[in-house]
């Protein structure tokens, strides 16, 4: 009976309980595709990672949610990589490979930062809904919009939806009754990345709060504490909109979550975006499957 080593860490967290969970099979050869699904099930994170070998990066990685495998996400990826520097003794320096793409991770201490996957610059499409219907949907209204909610794909496309203040972002209470209402992603998910400008700054970075909105397989809707690669498309969106190069920003999630999470979103002036957090080891244990 085959057993397997996995790691529970907390990525994004500034305390042990804080951060958004992850699960993180260090070495998955001999797993299939059904065996990795029923353990993301069994765990019911947000997300479970499993570890592969690569012939062109330090490793491979598999991510799935309850419900389906990702292309690419973001706390995955930085947990993941403090796992596999641990695990294998390697350096601040790693690459891993992901469906969506190959994404260099690097670290000072237990803070990691990725590039996310993107082949030239961001992807953005309007949504085919009004502004009012969108903000509808998320129990707000048009006038709480400072812009128009985007499109925007720099790994896995989600719905951004820029509102004018932190209260706003606050007040966001997503309608599970208009589910089959919501915009659907080209990943045939539906999601929305509500943010705000707060006017605040932290180490000279401007301070955003944001929620991650997201429809479950099985009906209903959730919030996720610490979203990654939809902080990799707040950089893709401040690109699309012109905003002033180099941009330094620190975003705050979680809070209604109960999961307060701190995310590092730098875009350079060449356009690179960059997406960090701290990362906090919790145990590790042994599944054995038959």
């Amino acid at each position: 009976m085959p057993s397997y080593t996995f790691h529970l860490v907390n990525v994004f967290a500034e305390s042990t309980f804080g951060g958004n969970p992850l699960c993180v099979f260090e070495d998955a050869r001999g797993m299939d595709d059904a065996a990795m699904q029923n353990l993301a099930v069994q765990f019911n994170l947000s997300e479970t990672t499993f570890v592969l070998p690569s012939d062109q990066t330090d490793a491979r990685v598999r991510v799935f949610t309850p419900g389906y495998e990702m292309r690419f996400a973001g706390h995955p990826t930085l947990g993941t990589a403090h796992v596999v520097r641990g695990v294998r003794g390697l350096g601040d320096a790693l690459t891993l490979q992901f469906a969506a793409g190959l994404v260099p991770v690097r670290a000072q201490g237990d803070v990691w930062t990725l590039v996310p996957p993107i082949d030239g610059a961001p992807r953005t499409q309007q949504p085919g809904q009004s502004p009012a219907d969108i903000a509808a949907l998320l129990g707000l209204s048009a006038d709480d919009l400072v812009d128009e909610p985007l499109w925007v794909d720099t790994g896995a496309d989600q719905l951004l939806v820029p509102v004018k203040t932190a209260d706003a972002v606050r007040r966001a209470r997503p309608d599970a009754a208009r589910i089959g209402e919501w915009p659907v992603s080209s990943l045939e998910r539906k999601t929305a990345y509500v943010f705000a400008f707060t006017g605040e700054k932290q180490d000279g970075r401007d301070v955003v709060l944001s929620r991650y909105f997201f429809t479950k397989a099985g009906g209903g809707v959730d919030e996720d504490p610490g979203t990654g690669s939809a902080c990799a498309n707040l950089g893709g969106w401040l690109l699309a909109r012109g905003h002033e190069r180099p941009a330094r920003v620190l975003v705050r999630q979680g809070e209604q979550a109960g999961r307060p999470c701190t995310l590092y979103l730098d875009v350079d002036a060449d356009g690179t975006i960059r997406v960090g957090g701290r990362v906090i080891a919790l145990g590790k244990g042994e599944i054995r499957l038959p």
